[in-house]
């Protein structure tokens, strides 16, 4: 059995990605795997907007994995686990099988591997303390086929033999008129006979028609009464053993489902570790099997894998601020920050790796590590790469751009054999068409949440070739933001539409009346105003809208 958490390193941007977040994602997770770290997973936190779609597909990039969330789930604590024993096998083969893996449990499952119950010794102790109660003759179920296996007995005659069926054990311990009336009080075809070399004993059997004879300590059956138990169909083995110890051993002979816990819940990897602490508190060895959507088992959890540290940890890219991570990041070690935005208040355990470099792109500064460390890079990332530089600035036109931005893109454009101006023009094309898309969609594409001075409202940007059609939404696009605004007790909520072609931009804002009368920006009507020669949210709007409302203070 492995016991050994499989580690995952999720890599992750920020809520509502844009496409730099996504590519950066997906490269810096290759660039460690092309490093031997096989533990690093792309990931998302939310949909993927039509320009990044866009670009995946037509580079043949898979998605990254999506993440809803990271709330603390049994997946990221469980221990897999493989040993399972199928329901008809012998609690001796159980049992044996625990003590050869030093396991605590064991999984029963049917003969499509599907989860019936958990074998453990509290429900082995309570099962078979019922069937060796001294005032109960109490009859175990059991098979031919399981009898001679738990036994290791050697087969004389054997019938039915995979037929469990409810059968007493008599034991022909006593003189020969005893056990003949002890034999008559039972149905002999539901009897089972262990004797040694009592010949006058296994012959009554064979005239009462019993359903088995056990012979002890490897004594053998006459010819002539193994014919005449043949004609009857009695099946008779001999067993290695004692009597006593045959005794013992026919008991553990039945099948494990019998003996083993079919009332204990079981729970999913999904399922998060708030709700499964009450139920794992009431389990008994405080354990519980993991199963998945088809009721396979593929691990367990215990109240003490709960103590360890999980098997995840975080790489963030393109923020480092909590307010904008995936909800429940805070539950694991951040081991690793890649970012190109202002850095946000916020502390870890332990010393980390941390990359903020003041570019145009996150994209940039993954593209700079491959070539850092001289690792070469794919065709397929160069080229995602590069989308990701001219999306975050304008086609190299955002009053982000570096000239860092431009000589790496230039580079991944030799690798990937891209016309950058096309390119360019396809990808800004891809993220503005706004047809058939609703005003929720186009806001929350690219939204991000900003929190100064305890005053957080939102910034969604879109990037179009045109403001007309937007504009000729505009009620649409006020109201949904209104409704952002005050669903999610926000300061303000914005929309920034910029046009590519004239290096522009109009913001929509719905937001508390006060802020709104003292917004010195250009007004074009309510709720819309004019950014002229603005194109960057990070380096333009943000310091200007926080500059409006420290007036407020």
């Amino acid at each position: 059995m492995n016991t050994a958490l499989q580690k995952k390193i999720y890599v992750i941007g920020h809520k509502n990605p844009d496409t730099d977040s996504i590519v950066s994602a997906i490269a810096l997770a290759d660039f460690h795997k092309k490093q031997g770290d096989d533990f690093y997973i792309a990931a998302r936190a939310g949909k993927v907007n039509a320009q990044t779609e866009y670009i995946l597909n037509r580079f043949g990039v898979s998605f990254p994995e999506f993440l809803p969330d990271l709330v603390p789930k049994v997946a990221y604590y469980m221990k897999p686990y493989r040993a399972v024993i199928g329901k008809d096998a012998s609690l001796w083969e159980a049992v044996s099988k625990m003590e050869e893996m030093n396991l605590t449990v064991l999984p029963v499952v049917d003969e499509e591997g599907k989860y019936c119950s958990l074998l453990h010794y509290n429900a082995f102790a309570r099962n078979i303390l019922k069937l060796l109660n001294p005032k109960k003759m109490t009859a175990i179920s059991t098979s031919i086929d399981l009898l001679v296996k738990t036994l290791n007995a050697q087969v004389l005659l054997k019938f039915n033999p995979e037929k469990v069926a409810k059968t007493t054990i008599l034991v022909a311990s006593a003189s020969f008129e005893s056990f003949k009336k002890m034999l008559d009080m039972h149905p002999p075809e539901n009897v089972v006979v262990i004797t040694g070399d009592r010949e006058d004993v296994q012959e009554y059997c064979i005239e009462k028609g019993v359903r088995a004879i056990v012979i002890s300590l490897g004594f053998v059956m006459t010819k002539e009464l193994q014919d005449k138990a043949a004609k009857k169909k009695i099946s008779v083995m001999v067993s290695p053993y004692n009597t006593s110890s045959s005794c013992m051993l026919i008991l553990q002979s039945m099948p494990v489902v019998s003996l083993s816990d079919t009332v204990l819940a079981t729970v999913r990897a999904t399922d998060t570790v708030r709700r499964i602490k009450p139920v794992l508190a009431k389990s008994p060895n405080r354990l519980l099997p993991v199963v998945d959507d088809n009721n396979t088992v593929i691990g367990v959890i215990s109240e003490n894998d709960l103590l360890h540290e999980p098997n995840v940890e975080v790489v963030l890219v393109d923020h480092n601020e909590f307010s904008q991570a995936i909800e429940g990041v805070e539950n694991y070690k951040i081991i690793e920050v890649v970012d190109h935005h202002r850095l946000g208040t916020w502390t870890t355990k332990s010393p980390i790796m941390f990359v903020n470099k003041p570019v145009g792109a996150t994209s940039t500064i993954v593209a700079n590590m491959f070539r850092e460390k001289t690792i070469p890079i794919s065709r397929e990332i160069a080229s995602i790469l590069l989308s990701g530089i001219l999306s975050d600035t304008l086609i190299l036109q955002s009053a982000t751009t570096t000239p860092t931005d431009i000589e790496t893109a230039e580079y991944l454009s030799t690798i990937a054999n891209l016309d950058i101006e096309e390119l360019g023009k396809s990808i800004i094309q891809a993220a503005g068409n706004l047809s058939g898309r609703t005003a929720q969609d186009v806001i929350h594409q690219d939204l991000k949440e900003y929190s100064e001075d305890d005053i957080k409202f939102s910034i969604s940007q879109i990037e179009v070739g045109s403001t007309d059609e937007i504009m000729s939404r505009k009620s649409e696009f006020l109201q949904e933001l209104k409704k952002l605004q005050e669903g999610n007790d926000l300061f303000f909520s914005s929309l920034m539409a910029t046009d590519t072609t004239r290096l522009t931009s109009v913001l929509f804002v719905a937001g508390k009346e006060a802020f709104l009368q003292q917004l010195e920006i250009p007004r074009v009507e309510d709720g819309i105003y004019k950014l002229k020669d603005i194109v960057s949210r990070k380096k333009q709007l943000v310091p200007l809208l926080t500059e409006q409302l420290a007036r407020l203070a």
